[in-house]
């Protein structure tokens, strides 16, 4: 018989989920997991688990080991203008390349695209469609271009948008509507006057109103969400945005912690606990608010962390495994062709591995700052070399962590906040209720390989 922890039996960490009587077990290298009572660890720590997990090991280390370092990217960020007609406080763009920078003319936005086009169908399998997302600064500046785009390429690319939403009129939602592009909107408070107070234009003038708006024309739109970026400004408000959220039509929202990339988002940053502690509440009322009004709302970075234990390559976004998707799963191109990990870093020069335009994509994702980036393991990185639930965090963001202490192989200034995430996703998981809390249809997208109970 193989026993846990011993001789040459595997390492399982016993996890406290803050659930009385139950625990989780978890072997972190493979993310191979059990919860079970008390008063049977001893059991399970020596007998049908541990005989389980050492079948199937191998499998589990060759689908770990693909998913973080097997795929090839099948997603890009583009940025089609440096521009922005906000200006808020805690952006991670400066705010000189916000405020004075360039926009790329649509004949190079079509070079830009038909040569993504080219590299995707390179290794993507055929029938396969990448995506591309224009994101920001804010690329409403240029939706003239982007809608263009759109209708060029609508057959060969999934296309979202990531916008500030100000810039949206009636016709521009009926045109994205009908193209199926997804929309992303932002805002971070319920309220009007702390809404406007986050996000607003250089003269200080907010969007609220208008964004109410928009969402209203949005709310029977499947592929549309909402992030709210969390401060300590508004963390407090969390649990009164979901009610906000439920009343308002929308359903897929994200409560993001502001990045710390700028000296904007660090000085906004809420503390560790204190995220924990609202982002928490903030779940339970989405509960609330379904069986009180049978409105399901997904908070979908939580969501994502819940899909990572429960199947660790069903995730779909990539900050919460290690390395991050940054360069590996999607990339970002800025408004120069200048084309870096993550929109997170542009701002940081050195993390461009180089030109669109000038330069191959497979030489850029060989070049030393993709290969930064992309070689960033949680192995590397204490503590979070010798935490049991390394591959459900991930230790995000590195462009956030390198600004903080110059290095990328740092643990995130929210360690505390992505701990209870997890552990809150064990609660959930301990008492059976997961699909209240993902994505409708995650089921199908998995295969349960073996049940304990």
């Amino acid at each position: 018989m193989k026993y846990a922890n011993s001789g040459d039996g595997p390492t399982f960490s016993v996890i406290d989920i803050g659930l009385d009587g139950k625990v989780a077990v978890l072997e972190a290298d493979t993310g191979f997991w059990a919860i079970v009572d008390n008063s049977s660890i001893g059991e399970v720590l020596s007998g049908e688990v541990i005989e389980k997990f050492l079948e199937e090991e191998q499998t589990l280390k060759k689908e770990m080991d693909f998913f973080r370092f097997g795929l090839k990217p099948s997603a890009v960020y583009f940025n089609p203008t440096e521009k922005c007609n906000f200006n808020c406080p805690y952006c991670y763009i400066p705010e000189s390349i916000r405020k004075y920078g360039e926009s790329m003319a649509y004949d190079k936005m079509e070079e830009a695209i038909e040569k993504l086009l080219h590299y995707f169908r390179s290794h993507l399998p055929e029938g396969v469609k990448p995506q591309l997302i224009f994101h920001g600064s804010e690329p409403m500046i240029s939706k003239d271009d982007i809608f263009r785009a759109i209708d060029k390429f609508e057959k060969d690319f999934h296309f979202g948008i990531q916008t500030n939403g100000s810039l949206l009129e009636e016709k521009d939602i009926k045109f994205l509507k009908e193209k199926g592009v997804g929309i992303g909107l932002s805002l971070d408070a319920h309220e009007e006057e702390i809404a406007d107070s986050l996000r607003h234009s250089w003269s200080g003038k907010g969007s609220f109103r208008h964004i109410l708006k928009v969402i209203s024309l949005l709310s029977d739109y499947p592929a549309f969400n909402v992030i709210t970026t969390v401060t300590n400004e508004n963390v407090s408000l969390l649990p009164q945005m979901v009610d906000f959220y439920g009343d308002h039509g929308v359903r897929m929202v994200m409560f993001n912690p502001v990045r710390c990339t700028q000296e904007g988002g660090k000085k906004r940053k809420p503390d560790d606990e204190v995220m924990a502690r609202f982002f928490c509440e903030a779940l339970d009322r989405t509960q609330e608010v379904r069986i009180k009004k049978g409105v399901k709302i997904t908070v979908v970075n939580f969501a994502n962390v819940l899909a990572g234990i429960l199947g660790p390559t069903t995730r779909r976004l990539m900050c919460d495994i290690s390395p991050c998707g940054g360069g590996r799963c999607f990339f970002a191109v800025s408004a120069r062709g200048d084309v870096f990990p993550c929109s997170e870093f542009i701002g940081f020069p050195k993390f461009s591995g180089g030109n669109l335009f000038t330069d191959s994509i497979e030489n850029i994702l060989k070049s030393e700052p993709f290969s930064a980036v992309t070689g960033r393991k949680v192995e590397d990185i204490a503590p979070c070399n010798r935490c049991a639930i390394r591959h459900f965090c991930g230790a995000p963001c590195p462009a956030e962590v390198n600004s903080l202490g110059g290095t990328l192989l740092a643990p995130s200034p929210y360690c505390k906040f992505y701990e209870e995430q997890v552990r809150y996703g064990f609660r959930v998981i301990a008492r059976g209720e997961e699909l209240n809390y993902l994505w409708d249809g995650w089921s199908e997208e998995t295969e349960e390989s073996y049940n304990f109970y």
